[in-house]
This record gives structure tokens, C-alpha cells and sequence, in this order.
């Protein structure tokens, strides 16, 4: 239950599920007329693979129509009369402006699905979540299956923008380049067993799978005006769950400027607009930064496992501990009382960062893209990358 909130909002979509029901995709809508039939057609005409349509009783979508001022819902209701075999579930509220924003219609919606996909799917139902102004590729339902069937808790999906404004686009483009960049450095430097390459680095709300049991285990998406699925994707991390960023899993989704949040894709698009007429470069770490930084928690990756496993590595953790620039007792704390190692990692990586950056300065990410992309075509790097044994001794000044 969501504090503060009514027991109306608890008595959402309570038809009985399909006693097949695996997946249940929930779909906030708020004035999204001019795109909701789209998404619907989108999520109806489901194929696999091999372009046989997904079995309509395997997954369902559940619309809430939330302060409403134009037709959504009754188009929504239309679209259940036009296409009966369609799983499609809808409702209306009219939430408080106290509660009315983004977080909490997820929330509800998301809550909805775990109670329904508890009743037929269990701890490894999947609830998937997506946005009213997008359009999930033929393939969606299908590759998010294939993916969670290897045993990932969470798949994040690829999201495409599309119309992206002219202003904005050259350092939206960058922008993906540098972060695409940087996880297959990440992918080969820390690899991932259930997140290989090729990957993308996106998880959030217009595209977000998650079972039922990770999705308890990690607190649910909290309730906030904005930014709740980066918000989650943050819990889901600090609980080490297993999260694949499948490029097969893929959404188109609107790049209009006037956004349903007062934070979100909006806002970033209208900032890099206003960056280009300012002549401005986004600043990024570097090549250098994000390597060592990359080595040295792979690192402590292997040394975590190897303490967890009952292993004595006095002399291994003395010397990582040496090359961070932490204190061996602060060290020794984290491998013995921490539970979960990327909340561990997001604990040391905070202090870690604010040195590093200063051996090592943020720079225009023209740059940084320039150096990650000599990097792996296996020319030399513009500056060669400090070693871990090199910077320790600047770390500790």
C-alpha cells in the first residue's frame, strides 16, 4: 500500500487473470490521445521470431486513464469493444493533486500486476512496463521471454526516440555514443556473465521488465513525482539483481518537448537544445577515468568474491586497498559486512570519483568518445591510460 493513498486506488483491475498469464504490461496514460492507439496496435500485434503471432493468453496490458481531461479512456474503452480477444484491461481515476504524478500511477499499476501475476505465474511472473507515447517493437513480448528465460531478473529494453528536435539531436546523438562506448568498455573490462555482450545501457519505464520476486525483493517503484524508474533501476542494482540490457528488446518512443513530468527525456532534450544555441559541450569522464575506475572494480569484484567464498586474502586486500586509496580497515568492512556488492561498489565508488576526477578532470565528450572509439579499434589511445599502481600513490597524497 501506498501511504497517504485511499483504498480506491487498491481495488484496480481485479478481473480474474488467464490461469496462463505469464507477462501483465501496465500503461500510464494521462491526456495521451493522440498516441494511445498506437501503442495499443503496437502491443496487440505481437509476433515471435519467426512472425507467428504471441499467444494472446500468455501476457495482458493494463491501461490507467489518470486525470484525464480528453478522450484516452473512452478510446481505450473503444478499443476493447473493436478488438474483444485482446487482453486489454482499463480503468479511470482521478487522483489528488497530492499523489498525482508519474510514480504513482506506475506504482499502482505495477502493484495491480504483481498481485494478478501471483495468482497465475508466481514469483517468476514478469510485469513489464511501458509508456502511452510509444510503440514496442513486433518482437517486444517475445525477446523480453526469451531473455528472462535464462534466468535474468530484469531486462531492460532499447529505446529509440523518435522526432527527436534538431537542436537537441547532435548531443542526444553523442550522448548514446559515449554511453554505448562506455558499457562495452564496461562489458570488457568488468564483464557480466548474465549481461554479455552486445548490450545497451538503458532500463527505465518505457521499457523495464521485472519478475514479481525481484520486483518485491527491491522495495517496488517508489512513488515520486519523478524520475521513479531510475530511481528503481538503482534498487534493483544495489540488490545485485540481474539485470540484462538486451538490444533485441526494443521501443520507439516520442521525443516531444513538452513532457507529462517536470523532470524526464522532456527536460534533457530542451537542455541540450538550449546547450547547442549556447555553443556548450557536455562534460564526461574521460577515457582514463572511466578505465582505471573499470579495473579497479573488477578488482575488487574478484577479491569480494573470493572473501564471500571464505578465502584468507589479507595480502590482496592490503594492496587493493593501497591502490584505491582507502584506509585497510574501511576495506576490510566493506568485504565482511556487506551484503550486496554493486551497494558496496556505489559506496566506495562515491569518494573514489571525487579523486579520481581530480588526477584525472572531466572533459568535452567529443573527446572521450574519440579516445574510447581509438581504444577499440586497437589504435593508441591519445593519452595512455594510467595504470592502477601508478595513480595509487596520487590517490593517497
Amino acid at each position: 500500500m501506498i501511504p497517504g493513498l485511499t483504498d480506491q486506488y487498491h481495488s484496480l483491475f481485479l478481473h480474474t487473470p488467464n490461469p496462463f498469464l505469464r507477462l501483465s504490461i501496465i500503461v500510464p496514460a494521462k491526456d495521451e490521445a493522440d498516441f494511445i492507439t498506437g501503442t495499443l496496435d503496437a502491443l496487440r500485434l505481437q509476433v515471435d521470431d519467426s512472425g507467428n503471432a504471441i499467444a494472446q493468453h500468455i501476457y495482458e496490458v493494463l491501461v490507467l486513464a489518470n486525470n484525464c481531461t480528453d478522450s484516452t479512456f473512452e478510446i481505450c474503452k473503444h478499443y476493447q469493444k473493436q478488438y474483444p480477444n485482446f487482453n486489454l484491461f482499463v480503468e479511470a481515476v482521478q487522483i489528488s493533486a497530492e499523489h498525482a504524478n508519474i510514480g504513482t500511477v506506475r506504482r499502482l499499476l505495477m502493484d495491480a500486476a504483481y498481485e494478478r501475476l501471483l495468482k497465475t505465474a508466481g514469483p517468476r511472473g514478469i510485469i513489464v512496463s511501458t509508456d502511452a507515447d510509444s510503440n514496442v517493437d513486433q518482437q517486444w513480448v517475445h525477446q523480453i521471454l526469451y531473455e528472462m528465460e535464462k534466468g535474468v531478473d530484469v531486462v531492460g529494453g532499447r529505446i529509440i526516440p523518435q522526432g527527436t528536435p534538431t537542436l537537441a539531436k547532435r548531443h542526444h546523438l553523442k550522448d548514446v555514443g559515449y554511453r554505448f562506448l562506455q558499457t562495452r568498455l564496461e562489458s570488457e573490462l568488468d564483464p557480466c556473465e548474465s549481461n554479455p555482450w552486445p548490450r545497451h545501457f538503458q532500463c527505465y519505464g518505457p521499457s523495464l521488465a521485472v519478475t514479481c520476486e525481484i520486483y518485491e525483493r527491491a522495495g517496488r517503484i517508489p512513488a515520486i513525482p519523478f524520475l521513479e524508474d531510475e530511481e528503481f533501476r538503482k534498487a534493483l542494482k544495489r540488490i545485485d539483481a540481474k539485470i540484462r540490457h538486451s538490444p533485441k528488446v526494443i521501443i520507439y518512443t516520442s521525443a516531444r518537448l513538452k513532457g507529462r513530468v517536470d523532470f524526464g527525456f522532456s527536460v534533457q532534450l530542451q537542455y541540450w537544445k538550449e546547450m547547442t544555441k549556447r555553443c556548450e559541450h557536455q562534460m564526461v569522464e574521460s577515457f582514463d577515468c572511466l578505465h582505471l575506475k573499470l579495473r579497479l572494480k573488477n578488482e575488487f569484484r574478484l577479491l569480494w568474491k573470493a572473501v564471500k567464498a571464505g578465502r584468507e586474502m589479507t595480502l590482496e586486500t592490503n594492496a587493493l586497498a593501497f591502490k584505491m586509496g582507502f584506509e585497510l580497515d574501511a576495506v576490510c568492512a566493506w568485504l565482511n559486512q556487506g551484503h550486496y556488492f554493486e551497494a558496496v561498489w556505489e559506496e566506495i565508488e562515491s569518494v573514489l570519483m571525487v579523486r579520481l576526477t581530480k588526477l584525472m578532470p572531466l572533459q568535452p565528450i567529443s573527446d572521450s568518445i574519440r579516445e574510447l572509439r581509438s581504444y577499440f579499434s586497437g589504435l593508441a589511445v591519445m593519452s595512455k591510460p594510467m595504470s592502477v599502481d601508478q595513480t595509487a600513490t596520487a590517490l593517497w597524497a
